[in-house]
């Protein structure tokens, strides 16, 4: 996983900070076979730091605990601007920190491109701030041991928690956290099926399960009431509706409900006569060698994921006669940069090899930016940010540790207008950052004329990111990600595109035949 926990753990070896390199355990009522399965396929994949900080208030004594919860890796190849350059950068701030691990024998020597990497993470302050601690407590004490932690009775004597901003100040947020986790990863954890019910947790057939991240998608979902705005670096699930061409949709198992949520949205306003949007944007494949059988069998899942929703929404236009896209109601983006070659450029001292991906992009200037944001926004009005992807690793609470949180601003909620805080103003600045511009138009992403001037501009920047040749720079990095959907809701090659630009990659994927399902979902 190129985690370089080894790495970490001798850096810090015989210095007062405590590395412990844990493993994800199961809970304890599982059997040989599941035990075996989550220690070796599964991982632990929170992304919090907690510190004490001053308080906001001049001339304060006291601290107060401050927290941070996302999807940004405390690892190389993770810092990045929004303009997410793809060869300027070489001999600056990225010429000791160069990450491409999507081509073979890819390395700062050999110049670029290098991998762009988008993502998102929160700070969170007053007593949500305590609950990331609490998690942080839980984790050690199931699996770091007891002996180094200071009881957080001990610590509320010295750091008392305190609100951050006044009870009537208008920007004051309301925030939850939430995870994907079970009694293997975490302390504390009720042992009775009617405990784990009081607590709002799920009962297993061996285990105690928080999977209150899809929960928190799942009602957000459906209390929207205009448009949903996504971006995450996996987009698959809810496969017990699949298409079944070439596998039998019952042994995959991705069973969460979150793309089939989105589905039925789009189907109920459909069927109310009322406009709903959704906006997914994914990176071009997973991370890694595009041609791989896993990131091919990830595609795959993605395709059949994307199929199933849009035969949904074909359906539900047909049954009241629209004749209408339906990448009007539901359309998937990716990141891409191109650059044109300036003097002055870094120049490696080597060349990749010949007829390669790495040389084919070198000579393209271009690379995908990568998408590792785990991201939605509900109307403006409420936004969850974490560590859990779109697939059943992250939602399933038995297979990988997570955790997000979910926030709103009640002030801006309080009248009939569109929500104009903090929420919509981020999400403006990322289709700032995505698009290279901003319309008025944007105001209202689930108007139809946003949709299609999204998409427009979407195609266009598509078309200049995958032609032969290049005067300028890409304006924007908003790509429309390339597929076609037919009238029967079947997911197409675009003219041209079997592949993605400058590997010989499938874009709509290959189903594995001897990779289980369990490790690529």
């Amino acid at each position: 996983m190129a985690t370089h926990d080894q790495e970490t753990e001798h850096y810090f070896h015989d210095t007062e900070v405590h590395c412990v390199l844990c493993p994800r355990n199961p809970d304890d009522g599982g059997s040989i076979v599941q035990d075996l399965e989550i220690s070796t396929m599964f991982t632990h994949h929170q992304k919090i730091v907690v510190v004490d900080s001053e308080m906001p208030s001049a001339g304060s004594q006291s601290r107060r605990i401050v927290s941070f919860v996302g999807g940004i890796d405390l690892c190389d190849g993770r810092y990045d601007t929004p303009f997410h350059s793809v060869f300027r950068t070489l001999d600056t701030a990225h010429h000791d920190d160069f990450h491409q691990p999507n081509f073979e024998g890819a390395s700062i020597t050999k110049g670029g491109p290098r991998e762009p990497w988008h993502d998102i993470h929160s700070r969170l302050e007053g007593p949500i701030a305590w609950d990331v601690l609490y998690n942080f407590e839980q984790r050690w004490r199931k699996q770091g041991g007891k002996d180094l932690l200071l009881p957080l009775r001990e610590l509320e004597n010295m750091i008392p928690p305190s609100p951050v901003v006044f009870p009537d100040d208008p920007e004051r947020w309301h925030v939850q956290l939430f995870r994907s986790i079970d009694g293997g990863a975490a302390f504390g954890f009720p042992e009775t099926p009617e405990d784990a019910a009081r607590a709002g947790l799920i009962s297993g057939k061996d285990n105690i399960i928080d999977r209150s991240i899809q929960d928190a998608y799942i009602h957000a979902i459906r209390r929207a009431k205009n448009f949903i705005y996504i971006e995450n670096q996996y987009f698959l699930g809810s496969s017990f509706d699949w298409s079944a061409d070439g596998i039998k949709p019952e042994d995959i198992n991705a069973l969460h409900l979150i793309p089939k949520e989105l589905s039925l949205k789009i189907v109920t306003k459909i069927e109310a006569g009322e406009k709903f949007s959704v906006y997914v944007v994914v990176p071009m494949w997973p991370e890694g060698i595009p041609e791989s059988g896993s990131v091919q069998a990830i595609l795959d899942w993605q395709r059949r994921t994307m199929e199933m929703m849009y035969k949904d929404i074909i359906q539900a236009l047909e049954a009241k006669g629209i004749k209408e896209d339906p990448r009007n109601y539901l359309t998937f983006f990716c990141l891409g940069n191109r650059e044109v070659k300036r003097s002055g450029e870094y120049e490696p001292s080597e060349k990749p090899e010949p007829d390669s991906d790495y040389m084919r992009a070198q000579e393209a200037r271009r690379f995908m930016i990568y998408v590792h944001a785990k991201m939605m926004i509900v109307d403006d009005e409420y936004i969850i940010i974490g560590s859990a992807n779109i697939n059943q690793r992250s939602m399933d609470g038995a297979r990988d540790s997570e955790i997000a949180m979910g926030a709103y601003q009640a002030h801006h909620l309080a009248t009939r207008e569109p929500a104009r805080g903090q929420i919509h103003g981020f999400r403006m600045a990322l289709w700032y950052e995505h698009l290279g511009m901003l319309d008025d138009s944007f105001l209202q992403p689930e108007g139809e004329e946003c949709i299609r001037k999204v998409n427009q501009i979407a195609d266009k920047y598509w078309d200049l990111y995958s032609s032969e040749t290049l005067e300028h720079d890409l304006p924007g990095h908003l790509l429309r990600y390339p597929i076609g959907v037919a009238s029967d809701g079947i997911i197409t090659e675009l003219p041209g595109f079997e592949n993605f630009p400058d590997t010989k990659a499938r874009i709509l994927g290959t189903k594995s035949d001897y990779m289980p399902p369990i490790l690529t979902t």
